[in-house]
């Protein structure tokens, strides 16, 4: 596949806070300053173990795509309607798993995100 495409020194991130039935979901994303999604973290309040084992795999192979530059559709399209045992509400959105979550906002800040200067100084 080659060489992993160079990070810039410097991405503008937005942080999305989501309720799942695992608890709070924290969802970082940073884009480049033409809007495109190039990395994607996310922290699971006070969870760990498997729950947060996967959110983290998720979002480093979410990241590793978006950075060779697979399109964001693809990657989160059998993420987003994904179901676990313990789906919620969060302000009038229905969240079913975590990896539903992430695929939301994804989906919602590509829509929205036009991108912007950074500054390391």
């Amino acid at each position: 596949m080659g060489d992993l495409p160079k990070r810039p020194e410097c991405l503008l991130s937005y942080t999305t806070k989501l309720t799942t039935g695992c608890g709070s979901l924290y969802i970082i994303v940073s884009y480049t300053e033409d809007g495109k999604p190039v990395e994607v973290f996310a922290h699971l309040g006070k969870a760990g173990g498997c729950s947060a084992c996967q959110v983290n795999v998720i979002t480093l192979l979410l990241s590793r795509g978006l950075r060779y530059g697979i399109p964001l559709e693809v990657l989160t399209d059998k993420m987003l309607g994904s179901q676990c045992a313990s789906g919620v509400w969060d302000n009038g959105v229905q969240i079913l798993s975590c990896p539903d979550a992430i695929a939301q906002v994804l989906l919602v800040h590509d829509k929205t995100i036009k991108g912007g200067k950074c500054s390391t100084n």
